[in-house]
């Protein structure tokens, strides 16, 4: 087994909970200001991410996915009215960049408090900390991801998804369920080139934000793995060494045409979802905030 980063302190039990309780009531309370009260955001299906947030069955994981629009998504993503974003129990486990998010012990211990997973970018899907994350999800925990892999403030069709996302979903030993999530507008809060090509020191605000909840996705993982095995039988890779790990003990090349196929139906899903966002006007359906 690989070191985990300061792990100790992502623990529920670390000082009673309380570090952690202070800091994502102390980051939740500001992103919810920033989100409700300082720029103008509107909200579609929130209910169905609260509901699930809340009240999943016992033991079933839930995995949000969504675009990366800027550097701050997370937490205002959460900031919304009505989401119990200081809720440390309820709060979502989350990827985030070693390279940013873990770059000194006092980040570390910050992000780790924080319910976040260090993730090296380029050390691949079976990395030490993507063994964690699996390890949440098999708590029936929340994990939500960004599957493009980085930021990207440009209006443009979703990119092309890495496959840790879909790794987490097929290896998890109970099948999570996938929320699809679009949001526009935080590139507009935390623009990435504002003065000199650098960040504002913090979010900007009179801004218009969307977010964009979808629907679970319907994946049948017994049957996109048969689909995997097949396909794989006529495709050559060079080989990385990944363990036959995955539930079904699927070869390498069978693990490359399920995460393919899982990562591409989850493109699909997002896409469509922000084409939907696009066209997004005030209906009785919409939940502004």
């Amino acid at each position: 087994m690989g070191r985990r980063i300061m792990e100790w302190a992502a623990r529920s039990d670390y000082m009673g909970g309380i570090p952690r309780k202070m800091v994502i009531m102390a980051v939740g309370g500001l992103a919810k200001a920033a989100v409700s009260l300082l720029n103008n955001t509107t909200v579609h299906n929130a209910d169905t991410l609260l509901r699930l947030v809340r009240s999943r069955p016992p033991g079933v994981p839930l995995v949000t996915v969504s675009n990366h629009m800027s550097t701050m998504d997370d937490p205002l993503l959460w900031g919304f009215k009505g989401f119990p974003i200081t809720d440390a129990k309820l709060s979502r486990w989350a990827l985030a960049a070693e390279d940013i998010c873990f770059k000194s012990s006092m980040l570390s211990y910050f992000f780790r408090l924080g319910k976040c997973i260090p993730i090296t970018r380029g050390g691949g899907i079976y990395q030490e900390h993507m063994n964690e994350a699996l390890e949440r999800l098999s708590e029936g925990e929340w994990l939500h991801t960004f599957p493009e892999g980085k930021v990207s403030q440009e209006d443009a069709p979703i990119r092309r998804l890495k496959w840790g996302t879909a790794s987490l979903i097929a290896r998890a030993p109970v099948t999570p369920i996938v929320l699809p999530i679009v949001h526009t507008g935080f590139e507009q809060v935390m623009p990435e080139n504002f003065y000199h090509g650098k960040r504002p020191p913090f979010p900007l605000w009179n801004k218009n934000i969307k977010i964009i909840v979808g629907e679970p996705m319907e994946l049948d993982l017994p049957k996109m793995r048969q689909m995997a095995m097949s396909l794989s039988r006529n495709i050559s890779h060079p080989t990385l060494g990944w363990p036959s790990t995955c539930p079904g003990g699927l070869d390498e090349a069978a693990q490359r045409c399920l995460y393919i196929a899982i990562s591409e139906k989850i493109q699909n899903v997002m896409e469509t979802l922000r084409t939907f966002a696009r066209s997004f006007s005030k209906s009785k359906d919409q939940n502004l905030c």
